[in-house]
């Protein structure tokens, strides 16, 4: 399974497409399609028929579809800029990304 730059929960500004300059969350990764769902980027109409058993309305709903990861840059928690993203391993060995322009900790666990 390929390896990509976001993971759920980062911080990502969209550099292509019709939603180019949004930022939002990832909610979720696919990584064999190296693709991602992005909370308020790319929205479609979907046509929902009505689910008694869960108490879902019919009738015609937005939700986020999922878009390539290429588009995509993640935005550094500590600079607050979108950045490329490298790799480099703590002392204790762990393996973490890292910013590019200000050589911050990016995972989500290094950074509390």
């Amino acid at each position: 399974m390929p390896s990509l730059h976001v993971k759920k929960g980062d911080r990502v500004m969209v550099i292509a497409g019709g939603d180019r300059g949004r930022v939002g969350r990832v909610l979720r990764v696919f990584p064999k399609e190296q693709r991602a769902i992005v909370e308020g980027v790319r929205i479609v109409k979907k046509h929902q028929r009505p689910d008694r058993a869960r108490g879902l309305p019919g009738g015609i709903v937005p939700i986020e579809a999922p878009i390539h990861v290429s588009n995509l840059m993640v935005v550094c928690p500590e600079c607050d800029r979108p950045t490329r993203v490298g790799h480099r391993f703590l002392e204790d060995g762990t393996k973490v990304r890292v910013c590019k322009r200000c050589a911050g900790i990016l995972d989500r666990e290094w950074t509390k």
